[in-house]
Formats: C-alpha cells, sequence, structure tokens
C-alpha cells in the first residue's frame, strides 16, 4: 500500500511537470485584454496601443484596449490586481502607479505594488524635461534658482496634479537648491503647458515628445533634464547635475514604464508573455515608434523588473515624504 501511494505521488508529479509545457503551449486561446490606467490620447495610451498592436501579431489573438483611467493610475490598477490570474489580461504599469502611489496614497492604495503582481517586463524608459518661458529672464537652471531665491513668490511650477512624476520632480529641485517654488497642480500636463507657453506659470517639468516641439519653434527655453545621462532625443540639454544641482540623479530621475499581470500567473505563462512581450517591443517597426514618442526601449526579465519597483519605491517615498504631496 505504502509503495502504491508513493508511485501514486510519483505519477501526479509528473504529470504536473508534464502539463507545464502543454500550458504555455496552449495558450493564448481567446483575446487578451490590456489595462491602460489613465485616459486615452496620452503617451500611455499610445505606447499600449503600439504594443498591443504588435503583440497581437505575435500570438495569433486580438490584444483589447481598456482605459481605466482615475487616481494616478490607482483605478486601472486595482483592477489589473483583482483579474483572474490567467494570464488574460495584463496592463501597463509606471513609475508613478507602482513607485509613486504607494508614497502618495499610504494605506488607501487598494493595491500592493510588489505582491498583487506578475511585473513581466519593463518597456521603456524616459525622462522629464525643465522648460521655462521664453521670455523669462533666467537663461540656465543655476540662473532660475538665483531668481527664485532673490524674488519669493515669484516663481511657479506646474504640473499634471499632485503627486504626478512632474510635480515631484519640481519638488526635488525645491528640496535640493531650498528655492522657493510654488507649485500649481493641473488637471493634466497639457493645460499646465499651456500656462508656461502664455506665461501664467513659470516652468514645469515635461515628457519631451510634447515639449521639444515648443523648444524647437522658441517658444519655451529647456534648461536641464532629469535623466543620468543626456538624452539623445535632446542631447544640446545638460542633465541637472550638468547644471548645477549636485544629487538630483540619486534622488529621483529615470522614469519607466513597464508591463505586469496579475499575481499568481502560472510561470510557463507568464515566461510566454515575456518573450512574447520583449520580441514585439525589440521588433524594428516597434523601437522605431518607441523612438517617435522620444522614449528609450528597456526589457527585462520579471525578477529585474520587480528589483527596479523595490528601488523606487524606497526612492519615491522620499521624495513624497519630502515634498508633503498627500491624497487623502
Amino acid at each position: 500500500m505504502i509503495q502504491l501511494r508513493c508511485l501514486s505521488a510519483f505519477a501526479a508529479c509528473l504529470t504536473v511537470l508534464s502539463s507545464a509545457p502543454a500550458l504555455a503551449q496552449a495558450f493564448p486561446n481567446k483575446p487578451l485584454k490590456w489595462i491602460v490606467p489613465f485616459p486615452p490620447g496620452g503617451p500611455t495610451d499610445g505606447l499600449s496601443r503600439a504594443i498591443a498592436q504588435k503583440l497581437a501579431e505575435s500570438i495569433g489573438q486580438p490584444v483589447v484596449i481598456e482605459n481605466r483611467g482615475g487616481a494616478g493610475g490607482g483605478v486601472g490598477m486595482d483592477a489589473l490586481a483583482k483579474s483572474a490570474p490567467d494570464g488574460y489580461t495584463i496592463g501597463l504599469s509606471t513609475t508613478g502607479t507602482h513607485a509613486i502611489n504607494p508614497a502618495l496614497y499610504g494605506a488607501k492604495l487598494p493595491y500592493d505594488p510588489l505582491k498583487d503582481f506578475t511585473h513581466l517586463t519593463l518597456g521603456v524608459v524616459y525622462v522629464n524635461i525643465l522648460v521655462i518661458n521664453a521670455n523669462h529672464p533666467a537663461k540656465s537652471l543655476t540662473e532660475l534658482i538665483s531668481f527664485a531665491k532673490a524674488n519669493p513668490g515669484k516663481v511657479s511650477f506646474g504640473s499634471a496634479g499632485n503627486g504626478s512624476s512632474n510635480h515631484l520632480s519640481g519638488e526635488i529641485l525645491k528640496t535640493l537648491t531650498g528655492a522657493p517654488m510654488q507649485h500649481i497642480p493641473y488637471k493634466g500636463s497639457a493645460p499646465a503647458l499651456t500656462d508656461v507657453l502664455a506665461g501664467n506659470i513659470t516652468f514645469m517639468y515635461d515628457i519631451l515628445n510634447t515639449s521639444l516641439p515648443h523648444v524647437r519653434s522658441g517658444r519655451v527655453r529647456a534648461l536641464a533634464v532629469t535623466g543620468t545621462q543626456r538624452t539623445p532625443f535632446a542631447p544640446e540639454v545638460p542633465t541637472t547635475e550638468e547644471a548645477g544641482v549636485k544629487g538630483y540623479a540619486e534622488a529621483g530621475s529615470d522614469l519607466w514604464m513597464g508591463i505586469s499581470a496579475p499575481s499568481g500567473i502560472p510561470k510557463p505563462i507568464a515566461d510566454k508573455l515575456n518573450t512574447e512581450l520583449i520580441k514585439v517591443l525589440r521588433s524594428p517597426e516597434l523601437r522605431e515608434r518607441i523612438r517617435g514618442q522620444s522614449f528609450d526601449l528597456w526589457t527585462s526579465t520579471p525578477a529585474e523588473f520587480t528589483a527596479v519597483i523595490k528601488s523606487d519605491l524606497a526612492k519615491w517615498s522620499k521624495i513624497v515624504k519630502a515634498s508633503g504631496a498627500r491624497i487623502d
């Protein structure tokens, strides 16, 4: 009897092991859903649609985009975390949703950025660029800081809202320099940039894709980028460190977007999704589209992606605390 039980257990183990390749091979056999945790029309939506289109071609199944905006991406990420862990629901995660929101919302955040997800691969890395109204007297970052210190209350910066990455990029600058600068939150980056162009606010941090056309036309002046290195999309613009603010790179610089899924997905399926996503991200067509949006390609293993989130959680929590930003 004991031998029979041992043989049965051994056979069961063999069945599980042999079924893993079959599980991955059978996946997917129906459409996938891709959750974008922001409204249509923005950079996260555009990038998601480009990747989803190529992924659909690669796996032979439709990949349907579902925009679930709200709470700085928290609504969409909560929906993703609560989805069935079968690989048929994936979504775009960002520095904001997984490194900033936990500090910003605290215990009210309905998901855990590590425990509630299977992080499949990073997708892109990008920087924010500091743009100032072209008529402002400051021609460099050090001149802007000096002007702010000499004229308290006369320097303001806009953002997409409290706790957004461009808000916190400005807060890092305030913290490191001690320059008095008033934060003006907007409902999105576009209206903030409009007010920079009009001279209603002094400056803002923004993504390259929307700011560089105005830099090229001379309507705004670019003073620095947040990255650890100069960006190839605007190599003439210095990093914040080069522009005279030491310690900025350690505080918070590079930003990212990646692809995540609910926790508990079978490893063979997670591995297949990782392989397929990296294949399409590295395809010549998608590389070109990514560069066209002023993003740099950054793919990874699930373990590498998770390690980045852990590191950024520690880094951005300090920034949020120093800024005093909080959403109740």
